[in-house]
């Protein structure tokens, strides 16, 4: 089977940027950040390869993989595997509901 694209929704993008720059910010180095981008795109390559890994969230058709103390929000097509949400675990879980239920 061939490998599926990975698509960042402009949500999930803007809030992996935010978490970059505040992770930059607060250490005062991009060592941090750098470190969250490659496990990142580690696990979203293992997603495109795999995507069933990730279990079943509560939103319809998502589903979702922990990282650390972010979560990956995706949901699977035949060609692409669409990250809905790049979410910090420690945030509200109500804003994330507002958030994938749109």
């Amino acid at each position: 089977m061939a490998s599926r694209e990975i698509i960042w929704t402009k949500t999930a993008q803007k809030q992996r940027r935010a978490f970059l720059e505040y992770w930059q910010k607060r250490t005062g180095s991009a060592d941090y950040s750098i470190k969250l981008l490659t496990l990142t795109s580690k696990r979203t390559s293992y997603i495109c390869e795999h995507p069933e890994f990730g279990q079943q969230s509560e939103f319809p058709d998502t589903r979702v993989t922990s990282l650390g103390h972010f979560s990956i929000y995706y949901k699977i097509s035949l060609s692409a595997i669409i990250i809905t949400a790049f979410w910090d675990n420690r945030q509200d879980p109500k804003d994330l509901y507002n958030l994938l239920n749109k």
